[in-house]
C-alpha cells in the first residue's frame, strides 16, 4: 500500500503546485521583486506579540530590527537565486512589500521603514565589494576561508558553544579577506560572511529557528510538534530530578562527613561556584599555567605591552605561532575569583565585530605563584588608539579617513552592547587605551573589567562609581547614577580626542585643568567648530563633515544625560546624512573657578548656575560664521 500512495503523492505534487502559483500574489510580495517576503511573518508576528514590543516602540530597537530582517530575507534570496541581493530596478518594489509585511508591527499607526530609519531606496540593491553572487564571494574568499565557514557554520547552531564557534568563524573571513567599507548599505562586508553562510552553507537555512537567532539575532516561536516530543521532555524532567537529589545527597553526605575535617575558608568565599560558569562554556580554551608561561617568556618584561590597576598585558606566542595578549591579574586570591568570572563572561557572551574577542583563560594555583588568574585575547597589532593620539613612539598621525572609521567602529560596538545584548550591558571604562586596533584600523572595544548588565525596565539604578578621570560622566561621579549614557559620555570625550588630539584631562596646577569637552563647547559656543580639529591631519575630510562630528561630540558629552542621544542614535548620524540635533545650552563647568561662577550668577540676573537664562538650545549655523573660524586658537 506505500508505494501507490508515494506514486500518488509524487504526481499530485505538481498539480499542487501549480495551483498555488496560478493563485493570486499575497500582499506581502511584490511581481517586480525577487524577494519571498512570506520567510519572515514568523518573525514579525513573534515581535508583534511581544507586549509591550520594543520593536514598535524604540526606534534604535525598531531599525534594528529592521536590518536583521533584511538580512535573513537576502540569504534566503541567496540560497534560491545565487544572488546576495536583488536588482536596483526592484528596489522600489522590495522596499513597497518589505513595508506591507511589517505591518502587523505598527498596528495603531503606519511606519515609513525608509524615511524612519534613515535608508534609501537604492541601498537595498548595493553591497559589499562590488560581489553580487555567490560565485562572487567565492572567487573572493579563497577555498581554506570557505572551508572554515563549512566546518563552523553547517551543523546545528542551537547550542551557544556552537554557535559562539560560527560567529568566530565569519569575523576571521570578514577580517581576513572582506576589508571593504560600504557606509550605507544594508547589507555590508561585515555582514556578507554571515549570510552566506546562513543562504549558501548550512543545510538547515537562515529559517531555520536558531540558525536566524544565531546569524540574525532574530527570534520566532518554535514549530508546535509538541505531542511528538512530550515523552521526551517527561523523561528529561525525571532524569533532572533524580540528579537533582542524587547531588542534594551527595552533598549533605559531604557537608556532614568531610566538612568537619577541614579548616573553614576565609570570609565564607568558595571559589569554584564563582567559576563554575566559565567552565561549562566549551567555546573558551582553558590553557595550563605552564603553557601561558612558555607562551609569555615566562612573563617577560620585554613582552609587557600593557599595564594598569588590574595588572599586566603581556605578548605572547602560542604553541601553534598564533600571536596573542594575555591580560594577568595581580594580588589574585580565591576573594577575586567573582570579579574574574565577571569579565571572562561579559567577554565571552558578546560577539561584534567591533569588540575584543576572547580565546581563552586560565585558572592556577601554584605554591611559588599562588593564585594566577589570567585571559588571553587576539592581538592587536596596532595597538590602542591613545598609543596613535598620544604616543610619542609614534610619530605618524591618524589620517582623518582612519579617525573617522574608528569613531564609527567604536560607536556601533557600544550600541551593540546597549541594544543588542539581553540584558544591555555599560561598559563604564570607555577610553582610547581601551579602544585597541586591528591590522586594518578596526577598532575593538576592550577592557569589560568594570562592566555592569543594565536590569530591564529600570531607568537607572545607582552604583558604585568606576571609571578613569576624565571619562566619567557628571550624573554618575556625583551621584553614581548608572545608564548607558555615561557610555555615550566617554565616547564623545573620546571622540573630541580623536578630532583634536588632545587629552580629556590635563592637571594645570593650582586646583586648574584643561577639560576637553569644556574647551570644545566653548569653541563650538563662540562659532569656531572648526578650531577644535587638529592641526596637520591629513587628508582632511570635508568642512561640513567635520563640523558635524565636533558638534555631535559636543552633543555627546553634555552634562545632563538626557541632552544625549543614545548609541543606535549616534551610529545613524554618523552613517548617514542625518543632522545633529539642536544643543541645549549648559550649565557652567563643574571645575570653574570662583570668577566664573560669580561672573555666570551676575549675567544671568536670577541668582540661577547656569551660562544662560533657561534651557535654550544651540545649532551651529554655516551662515554666521566669521573668517575667524578657519583660524587655529
Amino acid at each position: 500500500m506505500k508505494t501507490p500512495i508515494f506514486l500518488f503523492c509524487l504526481l499530485l505534487f505538481p498539480c499542487l503546485s501549480l495551483s498555488q502559483n496560478s493563485s493570486p500574489p499575497s500582499s506581502n510580495t511584490s511581481s517586480a521583486c525577487p524577494l519571498d517576503f512570506s520567510v519572515i511573518q514568523k518573525f514579525v508576528s513573534a515581535a508583534a506579540a511581544t507586549s509591550p514590543s520594543p520593536v514598535a516602540t524604540d526606534s534604535g530597537t525598531r531599525c534594528s530590527f529592521v536590518l536583521d530582517l533584511l538580512h535573513l530575507l537576502l540569504a534566503q534570496y541567496l540560497r534560491t537565486d545565487s544572488l546576495f541581493h536583488p536588482s536596483l530596478d526592484a528596489a522600489d518594489a522590495c522596499w513597497a512589500a518589505f513595508q506591507t509585511s511589517l505591518a502587523p508591527l505598527f498596528p495603531g499607526a503606519a511606519f515609513d521603514v525608509r524615511a524612519g530609519c534613515g535608508f534609501r531606496t537604492e541601498w537595498i540593491a548595493q553591497g559589499c565589494m562590488n560581489i553580487t553572487s555567490r560565485r562572487d564571494f567565492e572567487a573572493t574568499v579563497p577555498p581554506s576561508g570557505i572551508l572554515d565557514l563549512g566546518r563552523s557554520c553547517n551543523k546545528s547552531l542551537q547550542a551557544i558553544p556552537a554557535c559562539t564557534t560560527c560567529t568566530t568563524s565569519l569575523n576571521r573571513v570578514k577580517a581576513a579577506y572582506l576589508t571593504g567599507s560600504n557606509h550605507g548599505n544594508v547589507s555590508d562586508c561585515v555582514t556578507y560572511p554571515a549570510i552566506y553562510a546562513a543562504g549558501a552553507l548550512s543545510l538547515l537555512g537562515p529559517l531555520d529557528n536558531s540558525n536566524a537567532y544565531c546569524f540574525f539575532l532574530l527570534s520566532a516561536p518554535p514549530p508546535s510538534d509538541g505531542s511528538s516530543r512530550s515523552w521526551i521532555y517527561g523523561v528529561a524532567a525525571v532524569c533532572l530530578v533524580i540528579l537533582l537529589l542524587a547531588a542534594l545527597a551527595a552533598w549533605f553526605w559531604f557537608r556532614r562527613y568531610r566538612e568537619p575535617r577541614r579548616r573553614p575558608a576565609k570570609s565564607g568565599v568558595k571559589p569554584s561556584l564563582a567559576l563554575e560558569s566559565i567552565s561549562a562554556s566549551t567555546t573558551l580554551i582553558k590553557f595550563t599555567f605552564d603553557e601561558i608561561k612558555k607562551a609569555t617568556g615566562n612573563f617577560s618584561s620585554d613582552n609587557i605591552i600593557g599595564f594598569g590597576g588590574y595588572g599586566n598585558v603581556y605578548k605572547g606566542v602560542l604553541a601553534d605561532g598564533t600571536e596573542v595578549a594575555l591580560k594577568r591579574f595581580k594580588n589574585c586570591s580565591a576573594a577575586g575569583d567573582a570579579s574574574f568570572a565577571h569579565e571572562v563572561e561579559v567577554i565571552a557572551s558578546v560577539r561584534h565585530v567591533n569588540l575584543l574577542a576572547l580565546r581563552g583563560y586560565c585558572i592556577a594555583t601554584t605554591q611559588m605563584e599562588g593564585h594566577q588568574r589570567i585571559i588571553v585575547c587576539d592581538l592587536m597589532q596596532n595597538g590602542s588608539l591613545h598609543d596613535h593620539l598620544f604616543s610619542r613612539i609614534l610619530e605618524r598621525r591618524l589620517s582623518w579617513p582612519l579617525r573617522q572609521k574608528i569613531a564609527v567602529g567604536t560607536a556601533r560596538g557600544l550600541a551593540y552592547l546597549h541594544y543588542a545584548v539581553q540584558p544591555a550591558i555599560i561598559h563604564r571604562d570607555i577610553k582610547a587605551s581601551n579602544i585597541l586596533l586591528d591590522d586594518d584600523f578596526e577598532p575593538k572595544v576592550a577592557d569589560f573589567g568594570l562592566a555592569k548588565f543594565a536590569p530591564e525596565g529600570m531607568s537607572h539604578v545607582s552604583s558604585r562609581v568606576a571609571g578613569t578621570l576624565g571619562y566619567v560622566a557628571p550624573e554618575y561621579a556625583l551621584y553614581g547614577q548608572l545608564t548607558e549614557k555615561i557610555d555615550v559620555f566617554s565616547f564623545g570625550v573620546v571622540l573630541l580626542e580623536l578630532l583634536s588630539g588632545k587629552k580629556a584631562l590635563v592637571p594645570m596646577g593650582e586646583g586648574h585643568a584643561f577639560v576637553l569637552s569644556d574647551w570644545a563647547w566653548s569653541l563650538v559656543r563662540s562659532e569656531r567648530v572648526m578650531n577644535v580639529i587638529e592641526e596637520g591631519m591629513e587628508e582632511l575630510g570635508p568642512k561640513e563633515l567635520l563640523e558635524k562630528y565636533v558638534l555631535l561630540a559636543v552633543l555627546c558629552t553634555h552634562p545632563q544625560l538626557h541632552a544625549r542621544p543614545t548609541m543606535d542614535q549616534i551610529v545613524k548620524i554618523l552613517e548617514t546624512d542625518l543632522a545633529v540635533p539642536s544643543i541645549p545650552d549648559r550649565p557652567i563647568p563643574i571645575v570653574s573657578n570662583i570668577e566664573e561662577i560669580e561672573r555666570s550668577v551676575s549675567s544671568s540676573g536670577s541668582g540661577q548656575l547656569s551660562s544662560l537664562s533657561g534651557y535654550q538650545t544651540f545649532t551651529f549655523k554655516n551662515d554666521d560664521v566669521h573668517s575667524e573660524n578657519s583660524e587655529k586658537a
